[in-house]
């Protein structure tokens, strides 16, 4: 039996720019895993993606099944109709080297 090898990355989506103050599966999304191909890489691996609580730890999350809604893109539902765009420049962000998951 012959394994192939990759290789690849660890990152949370919130780590991911972001206008609204976290990453999400947005375009910022979309354009890391084209520089990842682009590197020849083929896994993106990513922490716990539930909603938290206390702490807000992905470690410490509410549900095993669901999925934490800061990690919707407001752009992309903007894109799809269903929400208007001019309530997104109200939901914008100043860019911080630090995630206020409360402010989100």
């Amino acid at each position: 039996m012959t394994f192939s090898r990759s290789s690849g990355i660890l990152l949370h989506p919130s780590s991911l720019p972001g206008d609204f103050g976290a990453g999400d599966f947005g375009p910022s999304a979309y354009r890391f895993l084209e520089r990842l191909a682009g590197a020849g890489q083929s896994v993106w691996q990513i922490l716990p993606l539930g909603p938290t609580s206390y702490g807000n730890s992905p470690y410490q999350s509410l549900s095993a099944f669901a999925m934490s809604p800061l990690f919707v893109s407001p752009e992309l539902l903007a894109a799809g109709g269903l929400i208007d765009a001019a309530d997104l420049d109200a939901s914008r962000r100043s860019p911080s080297t630090r995630l206020d998951f409360n402010d989100v």
